[in-house]
Order: structure tokens, then C-alpha cells, then sequence
């Protein structure tokens, strides 16, 4: 399920790849793309109805019959990328931890750039592989680990203090896809101790810091920095924990398989007449087991958009396709947030389709009263339902963090 998520998320970003391009190319492109998106959406409703039925109209998630999630247990419970001794390397300090390869700007590493220290890294390789980049600002182009680079971990020396930037935009005649400062796509992918930054600004719209499309990927302690479209949760199962993400519009968006827990969350003053999205989840296909999950977070605004939030309303999110899902669960929301809660993307586009959640969350922002009135958008009442959108539930992290040595919360509490 997780796969077939996935690929036809590629195909989505593929196609949107093709939208500047004129002529035959992008007529047979996109026919042909069609054709794919549709055996894979077919495959997803045939491996959806073998297993069973949603317990709630629009949720169609991990949630199957007991054969399906011993299928899922069996296969996910000690994947080969994921290693008994990285448990104590999420917890050791840097100077205890014996990197592979060692990335300093003075020459005092391995290597003098985060290019040449992924160059180095083995394909398919069970070893994880283990990169310390030393304080300073790295500013490379192209810097992505690849799917064939497996089991990679990248240590900083803290928030801050290892910076990873770019200022690549859409402005530049670029897709939001190609503007990140940092990507990977390689399974098991781990980042701890770091900064990525895209500096763009808000002026040059999107323009992606970090983008993740690698499955059973954790980010750890971590600033992720930007504006509009900061964060590309592009697809596969993630995990971000006590990392601060900054944005504007559209923040966190993309089409994993998400959970964001104990983070802080921070909206940025924007552009002069927008207003601030949280998120943009595109699930597209209604048996997508995708969506973007907020739990035990702290939403807040930064000081200059504090000083003139009356201007720049800021919202939880919006939906970037027609079956976008985004549960907020358990999290502290500012005096920010707009009372109703949700914005439209287009008039009433998704609106009968979505599914946008809210459950037990606190402070000035919190209170639903004054929430939209979408036929997609509730207020979760039921633990069972809202436990569906948990680490356990939602991306079975149960059976695959524990092996990082990132500390998580598996159900919706202690």
C-alpha cells in the first residue's frame, strides 16, 4: 500500500513536471502518464477492497483486517536498513560517535563538501553509513541523497550551528520539486542536530529547504527553515521529532505518510495580502494511505507576524488535491490561528472530499466554535478514531523506530 501510494505520487509530481511544457512532448507525456496513474489508483481500490472496509467513510488508511497487518508486521518489523546500534547513535554525543566520513569547510574532515561526502557513500549498502558535518553553512547545489544510498545518517553540531541553505525558487524558472536545498529519497534516511534552509524569502514563492521522499525516514532535533513551501513531505513514511519548521504559505505539504510530534510549529509574516496555510496535503487517489498528521505540537507565530497578525490571518491548512488529509491532535495552537480553522483552495473545490480533523487541542487558537462547516472537516470526538492518525497506527512506527533510538510517543499519550 505504502508503494503504490508512492508511485503514484512520483507520477503526480512527473506530470506537474511537464506543465511549462508546450507541444507534442507534453501531449504524449501526459497521456501516457494517464495511463500509468490509472493502473496504479486500480491497484490501490483492488488491494483496499481484499482487505477490508474503512471503519469511517474517507479514512482509508492502515487499518485493515488482522491478515493485512501481520503482512505489514512481518515486513516492516526489522527492516535490513535499520540497525540494532543506531539506537544509541541518536543519543550519543557527536564526539562520541565514529563518523564514516567527516565534512568540515577548514579541511579538518574527510571531506570539504556535503557533495563529495554523498559521493562517497556505498549504494544498496545494509551499513548505515554515518556523516558528520561540522559547524558551519553549506551552500552546494544539487545536494540529494539518492534512492540508491541507503541507510545514511547526517549529525550536526546542532540547530543553528551546521546550517545546510540554498536559495533556489519557482522564481527561477524551476519546479517546486527542483528548489530544495537538501532532498532524499534513499530508505531509512536519518538527520539529526541540523539546519536546512531555503532563503528564497517570500517574495520568490516557493522554494523548498527539505524535501524527503525516502520510506522510514526520521528527522531529529532539526530546524527546517522558509517560507513558502518549506518542507516537501513528498511521500513514504516519516517521522519529525522536536524539530522547529518555519513558514508562510503552504509550509508543510506533500503526500507521505506523516507524523510531526513535539515540534514546534512557526508561522512567519508573509507577503503583504496573503494569508498564512500551515499545510497543503495532496493525497489525490481516496485508497492513499498519505496524509499529514500533528501531534503534541506547539503552533505558534513568530514575533513579526505576532505584531501584526490582525493582517495575516493564518490558517491549519488547505487542500492541494481532492482527497487531502491533515489531522491536528493534542497540540497547543496561538492566538494565530483564524477562528475558522481551514481555508478553501479554490471556492469549493474538496471541500465534500477532504478529510481535515481536529482532536483535544488547547490554548487561544484551539477552539472550534467558529470552525468551517465542510462536509470533510470534524472535530474528532472518538479516541479510536483520532488513534488512527498515531505513530503506531498511522505510519506502524512501532515496528521500525525503536531501531533509530528516537525517542516517540506511540499511541496519542502516555
Amino acid at each position: 500500500m505504502t508503494w503504490l501510494s508512492a508511485a503514484l505520487t512520483n507520477q503526480d509530481t512527473c506530470t506537474d513536471g511537464f506543465a511549462d511544457v508546450t507541444g507534442n512532448v507534453k501531449d504524449h507525456m501526459s497521456e501516457n502518464l494517464k495511463d500509468l496513474s490509472e493502473l496504479v489508483s486500480n491497484a490501490l481500490a483492488i488491494y483496499a477492497a481484499a482487505n477490508g472496509d474503512d471503519d469511517f467513510s474517507g479514512i482509508p488508511i492502515q487499518n485493515r483486517r488482522r491478515r493485512l497487518m501481520e503482512f505489514e508486521t512481518h515486513h516492516d518489523e526489522f527492516p535490513k536498513w535499520m540497525l540494532g546500534g543506531d539506537r544509541k547513535l541518536m543519543n550519543k554525543s557527536v564526539s562520541a560517535i565514529q563518523a564514516d566520513i567527516i565534512v568540515a569547510k577548514d579541511g579538518s574532515g574527510t571531506v570539504k563538501t556535503i557533495a563529495e561526502a554523498i559521493k562517497k557513500v556505498p549504494e544498496k549498502s545494509n551499513h548505515r553509513t554515518i556523516i558528520y558535518v561540522k559547524a558551519g553553512r553549506y551552500e552546494e547545489n544539487n545536494l540529494k541523497v539518492g534512492r540508491k544510498k541507503m541507510n545514511v545518517m547526517f549529525i550536526g553540531d546542532g540547530k543553528g550551528k551546521t546550517v545546510i541553505t540554498g536559495g533556489k525558487s519557482v522564481s527561477q524558472h524551476l519546479t517546486t520539486f527542483h528548489t530544495a536545498s537538501f532532498a532524499a529519497t534513499g530508505a531509512g534516511f536519518i538527520a539529526r542536530d541540523m539546519t536546512f534552509e531555503n532563503y528564497a524569502g517570500p517574495n520568490n514563492h516557493q522554494a523548498v529547504a527539505l524535501r524527503i521522499g525516502g520510506d522510514h525516514a526520521v528527522v531529529f532535533r532539526c530546524n527546517v527553515i522558509g517560507y513558502q513551501d518549506t518542507l516537501y513531505v513528498h511521500s513514504q513514511r516519516q517521522f519529525y521529532r522536536e524539530c522547529d519548521i518555519y513558514g508562510t504559505v503552504d509550509f508543510i505539504f506533500g503526500n507521505a505518510a506523516v507524523v510531526i510530534q513535539n515540534c514546534s510549529i512557526y508561522a512567519r509574516k508573509p507577503m503583504d495580502f496573503q494569508k498564512n496555510t500551515i499545510t497543503a496535503q495532496n493525497r489525490k487517489d481516496p485508497n492513499q494511505n498519505t496524509g499529514i498528521s500533528i501531534h503534541a505540537c506547539k503552533i505558534i507565530a513568530t514575533s513579526d507576524l505576532q505584531a501584526s497578525k490582525g493582517s495575516f490571518p493564518t490558517y491549519l491548512g488547505r487542500p492541494w488535491k481532492l482527497y487531502s488529509r491533515t489531522v491536528v491532535m493534542l497540540s497547543y495552537l496561538g492566538d494565530h490561528i483564524h477562528p475558522h480553522g481551514w481555508l478553501e483552495w479554490n471556492a469549493t473545490f474538496a471541500l465534500d472530499t477532504l478529510y481535515y480533523g481536529e482532536y483535544m487541542n488547547y490554548g487561544p487558537g484551539a477552539a472550534v466554535g467558529q470552525r468551517v462547516k465542510w462536509p470533510g472537516y470534524r472535530v474528532i470526538n472518538s479516541t479510536d478514531e483520532a488513534s488512527k492518525f498515531t505513530v503506531a497506527q498511522f505510519i506502524f512506527g512501532s515496528s521500525w523506530l525503536p531501531s533509530t533510538g528516537v525517542a516517540f510517543l506511540a499511541g496519542l499519550s502516555t
